[in-house]
């Protein structure tokens, strides 16, 4: 249980927690792979691929399917995604109150790249809270679920990983913060989790779970300005 006044840095996930980016992420991979001749679907995904580094998604296609994806697959995503990000992205609603009213310290800590990052934030005007306190998968070994981009968060921001509060969405990213010793919430808002089941509860049966940023300082302790 996370004790009031224990939390100095707050540590958010970016895709599905900041912005309601996961279906439209699905969206696009499921209609590029199916122009490689494979049809797959959202629970797919968000099986194997929601909150993992892009990179997994050509391993765990060659493994399961073999089919080995062009060398270009991941930069059309990446251009594709944008477009769609240009016409649909929009932050989770209630957001922004939470980050104007936080009263200690917060960063991004994400499997997607920095450029996707960067862009994605601007467009939905969240740029400006990070100061710059924004840390990917491409700065560590392994990315998510082991432990190091959040202990590379905490590192960089000089807060003992005890005194972090995880904000997360996918399994692994809530097996990373775990493993890393962190405190860990399950955010459930965004609309790719309206119908999920239930494996982060099963795994991690005592986690605080929440949809509504509205409830975040109700639960969150000493935390607002």
């Amino acid at each position: 249980m996370m004790r009031p006044n224990s939390i100095d840095l707050v540590i958010f996930d970016c895709d599905g927690v900041l912005i309601d980016s996961e279906v439209i992420s699905a969206r696009v991979i499921i209609e590029m792979l199916a122009r490689q001749g494979l049809l797959i679907d959202h629970d797919y995904v968000y099986k194997h691929f929601l909150g993992r580094q892009f990179s997994c998604v050509g391993e765990t296609v060659l493994q399961n399917f073999s089919i080995d994806l062009p060398d270009s697959f991941e930069s059309d995503y990446r251009e594709e995604l944008v477009l769609a990000f240009k016409k649909e992205l929009v932050a989770t609603k209630g957001i922004k109150d939470v980050l104007s009213n936080l009263g200690v310290r917060s960063c991004v800590a994400t499997s997607s790249s920095p450029l996707r990052t960067q862009e994605a934030l601007k467009l939905v005007g969240l740029i400006n809270y990070f100061g710059g306190n924004i840390f990917t998968a491409s700065e560590v070994k392994f990315g998510k679920p082991a432990p190091d981009l959040f202990l590379l968060a905490s590192k960089r921001m000089q807060v003992e990983p005890k005194r972090c509060l995880v904000i997360e969405d996918s399994v692994m990213g809530i097996s990373a913060a775990t493993a890393a010793g962190m405190n860990v919430w399950h955010y459930t808002g965004a609309s790719h989790l309206v119908s999920a089941g239930s494996e982060i509860t099963n795994q991690f049966p005592t986690i605080s779970i929440f949809d509504k940023w509205e409830v975040f300082f109700d639960m969150a302790t000493g935390l607002k300005k």
